[in-house]
């Protein structure tokens, strides 16, 4: 590949990443706010974006946390959701061929839009042009964005008055939705709905089971 064309494809490659970057990190904004609607502070909402930083991760755990569910079921369900991101991890780590504290730091960008800007280049070079554009273009909107949103939410005062708190729980149900529409979603759903029956109860002693399903739903 002759120096000029390789300059081209890194350009576009880069152009690409920060675009995703910019279009993705907007939506930081809707986090911040549903982050203060679930009852976390401005810098509890902001470390979550900074250290956790893997979207719908996010929006699960304050989801969960929004609608009444404990904080260990938050961060089991945030960690399940996770977990592709270290199979995005394995595609990768032949493309960057890091090691050390560059390779820590990678892990830490390695979500949906840096895999897909990296894979979508031919070239190794250009794919880690697409993967660290986008990956630093993502974290660094979307956390500020998080911020903007949190420091809306904190400044119109209690959520339940503007509805947020209802929406928090709204955004994690449409973020599983679309994973409900096949058997095996159901089934883990299903699955999930009785292990939290099984843990209430554990819980709350020897009620009985109706008992159990109405204090989960209500």
């Amino acid at each position: 590949m002759s120096a000029t064309p390789f300059a081209a494809e890194q350009a576009a490659a880069r152009r690409q990443g920060i675009s995703v970057g910019l279009a993705t990190g907007v939506y930081g904004v809707s986090f911040g706010a549903l982050g203060i609607a679930a009852g976390l502070d401005v810098w509890q909402t902001v470390a979550l974006s900074l250290l956790l930083f893997t979207g719908g991760s996010q929006f699960a755990l304050v989801g969960i946390i929004a609608s009444g569910g404990s904080p260990i079921t938050a961060v089991a369900t945030s960690t399940l959701l996770g977990i592709r991101n270290g199979l995005y991890g394995l595609q990768l780590a032949r493309v960057l061929r890091l090691t050390g504290w560059r390779r820590a730091g990678a892990a830490h960008l390695t979500i949906d839009e840096s895999t897909a800007v990296a894979l979508a280049q031919e070239e190794p070079e250009v794919q880690r042009t697409g993967f660290w554009a986008a990956g630093l273009g993502v974290y660094v909107f979307w956390n500020l964005s998080t911020l903007v949103g949190a420091l809306v939410g904190n400044a119109i005062g209690e959520p339940r008055v503007w509805g947020l708190d209802a929406a928090a729980a709204a955004a994690f149900v449409a973020l599983i939705w679309p994973r409900l529409r096949d058997r095996t979603g159901q089934v883990t759903a299903a699955l999930a709905v009785l292990g939290r029956q099984v843990v209430d109860s554990r819980l709350v002693g020897a009620r009985p089971p109706s008992a159990v399903w109405r204090r989960s739903v209500l």
